[in-house]
């Protein structure tokens, strides 16, 4: 926790507390892994007083990748089920988000981690040159400090969907997209958001251990 880690931190509790911009919306970017399970005994159904039953076994049917898409300030969110997590599948997010989900913004402010797969130069490397530039000039990145994926409130409502839809075993693409786009089709229409509180003030005030020694430095006429 350095000089660099305090600027990335001030950056994007800076772009938080900007009012809402529909020309240059905040987005929150990331992806993560979810295993495919399915049950290898029948669960038991429910009996009064007692939940569902079902054994510890389970299969393993591999797993796939969840890219989630969140606009704090709108209080909308997308997540996508894809196969893998690669630069493709970076790039091909990154096309969406600027010719689909914010067709009509100017420019996008862009939350990401230091995941090296989230560098707009995986544009370059799968599209031609003249629409790799087209994308990417409308993509403003702002990345969080290293070791610190709290500052990107799309962690936040990750959490809400495991604990809202994915806290079960659910074994095959198509049932687990299905759930995935209740979920959000219900969150969306309710435009549930993060509340979010921590300001820069907050940060210099509570976490002043990380922030550098900025201290004049005292030079004293002897040393001449």
């Amino acid at each position: 926790m350095d000089a660099e880690y305090v600027l990335r931190m001030e950056d994007l509790l800076d772009l938080y507390s900007q009012p809402y911009d529909p020309k240059h919306p905040v987005i929150c970017f990331d992806e993560r892994p979810y295993p495919l399970l399915e049950d290898v005994r029948e669960r038991l159904p429910p009996e009064p007083e007692q939940p569902e039953r079902y054994d510890y076994e389970y299969k393993r049917n591999g797993s796939v990748n969840l890219f989630a898409i969140f606009e704090p300030h709108k209080g909308w969110r997308h997540i996508e089920v894809t196969q893998q997590r690669t630069k493709k599948d970076f790039a091909l997010q990154m096309k969406n988000l600027v010719d689909i989900h914010c067709l009509q913004a100017e420019s996008i402010r862009l939350v990401v981690d230091n995941l090296n797969t989230h560098n707009p130069s995986a544009l370059y490397e799968v599209f031609p040159p003249e629409e790799a530039r087209r994308i990417v000039q409308k993509l403003e990145f702002h990345y969080t400090p290293k070791h610190a994926s709290w500052l990107n409130q799309v962690e936040i409502e990750f959490s809400v969907l495991s604990r809202q839809c994915l806290e079960r075993r659910i074994a095959d693409v198509q049932t687990l997209s299905q759930e995935i786009a209740f979920w959000e089709s219900d969150r969306n229409s309710q435009k549930a958001s993060v509340n979010w509180r921590f300001k820069i003030t907050d940060a210099r005030k509570k976490m002043g251990r990380l922030y550098p020694d900025a201290s004049p430095i005292k030079v004293r006429l002897a040393d001449y």
